[in-house]
């Protein structure tokens, strides 16, 4: 007689507590996806492609959709804090596990201090008595606490914070549409009567590679499933539920914004979204925008927080970071992960009072591809786990495994675009050092073991 394998998580039980809702998840990867890299840095995308930047962004959408589609079914299968981390452990060793879970890490907690800065430099500009590097310290010090809070009251705090961004997309994508048909003045800017694809394809290519960072933060899915009061079903309804909103919004507005305004329009370069609400008469469109901008930038601040502390966790746990970093609150919040995770926006502030102009662009290099380093350990280790998956799983990836190589020679042709093109290659190599260096201390680490 036969049973069917039942579904098990990595992790100890009875430490972090399932507390989290699908709703929470599912606005968390919002939280952390939704940011400046939209409602600023599209423009760039639409300088490279033009309007084939449409194209470009739902090329992106597609690559995503099957990243977190094997995110997905290894996080059914095995539900872990260090998702991807501990799955690509499982598969091919500590050392695996160690290295993509501290590049993971890394990047989070640049990328926290460079949102706390960027959200700092625009709140200064409407109260310049408070200075930048306090704001920047009281970002820090509130998420810092909200983070150390019961999860379940994290979870509610980031569901209507992240929505606040939500309504602001889905308001301009509707100003967007009644311009479009004439509702609202604007609509007949004739953007798209030229030449749809004016660089051709490379264009497109060029503006996919541009795309595909914006959709980074959606693997805080997987990583919050495992709090989840439902851990085996709660990652395959939130990546569902949360690629195809993100994919709507971004496609959706790109689509506005090549509709209704000629894609060499200087003021696409600022902010598309402030030059389309400025286009239709949107009365102080820039302020607007700005403060849509902050709170995007806060929300991710806070869900990115919450997922380089639960990395951290795990990786304690594996016997690979620190051991103090699994102690747990009564409330069940790692809080040393915390600390230890935002130790280094604080950290921030320092480097910002000394070389605000030059520090987080290094730093930004420097874990720019790591995204991508993720996303390739990600689809290695799905088909290295694939044959492991109990039968129960109830998630699967779609043409196995078939979807699954083709997404890492996708992944592959990225990375080989940005070594060829001047403007990334710089990017590339500055992660490639990272890389390199977290890769060293792994292989170190498993020989003393």
């Amino acid at each position: 007689m036969t049973t069917t394998p039942v579904l098990t998580t990595t992790e100890p039980p009875g430490q972090l507590h399932g507390t989290l809702r699908s709703r929470h998840v599912t606005m968390l990867a919002m939280g952390g996806v939704i940011g400046s890299g939209l409602f600023v840095g599209s423009g760039a995308g639409v300088a490279q492609a033009g309007p084939g930047i449409v194209l470009s962004f739902a090329a992106a959408g597609v690559l995503t959709m099957l990243v977190m589609r094997m995110m997905a079914e290894m996080a059914a299968a095995f539900p872990s804090s260090g998702s991807f981390s501990a799955h690509a452990e499982r598969a091919f060793g500590p050392w695996a596990g160690f290295t993509i879970g501290w590049l993971y890490w890394t990047t989070l907690v640049v990328v926290l201090a460079v949102e706390s800065t960027a959200a700092a430099v625009i709140v200064h500009g409407w109260l310049p008595v408070i200075p930048q590097w306090l704001l920047m310290f009281l970002f820090m010090a509130v998420f810092t606490a909200v983070n150390l809070t019961a999860v379940g009251n994290f979870g509610e705090f980031e569901f209507w914070f992240a929505l606040i961004k939500v309504a602001a997309i889905v308001g301009f994508l509707v100003l967007g549409a009644l311009a479009i048909l004439g509702v609202l003045p604007g609509g007949d800017a004739g953007a798209l009567t030229g030449d749809l694809l004016p660089h051709g394809w490379d264009g497109v290519f060029a503006g996919f590679v541009l795309a595909v960072p914006a959709f980074g933060g959606l693997e805080v899915v997987t990583i919050a499933a495992a709090e989840s009061d439902d851990p085996v079903r709660a990652a395959a309804r939130a990546v569902r539920s949360a690629v195809w909103r993100i994919s709507v919004f971004y496609i959706g507005s790109m689509i506005v914004v090549v509709s209704l305004l000629p894609w060499t329009d200087s003021r696409l370069g600022t902010s598309p979204f402030v030059a389309v609400l400025d286009e239709i008469g949107v009365p102080a469109a820039g302020q607007i925008m700005n403060v849509v901008v902050v709170i995007a930038l806060l929300s991710a601040l806070n869900a990115n927080t919450y997922a380089a502390a639960r990395m951290a966790f795990s990786l304690a746990q594996r016997r690979q970071a620190p051991k103090a970093l699994t102690r747990i609150s009564p409330t069940g919040v790692p809080y040393p992960a915390v600390l230890a995770s935002t130790s280094f926006g604080f950290v921030g502030v320092v480097l910002n009072l000394l070389w605000p102009h030059t520090i987080f662009l290094y730093l930004l290099n420097a874990v720019g591809t790591v995204l991508l380093v993720v996303w390739v350990l990600v689809a290695c280790s799905q088909l290295r786990l694939r044959r492991d998956l109990p039968a129960a799983t109830p998630v699967r990836m779609w043409g196995h495994p078939y979807l699954s190589w083709i997404t890492l020679a996708v992944i592959g042709a990225l990375l080989v675009r940005m070594f060829i093109d001047h403007d990334t290659r710089i990017q590339l190599i500055s992660s490639a050092v990272l890389v390199s260096l977290v890769l060293f201390a792994a292989l170190i680490r498993s020989r003393r073991a």
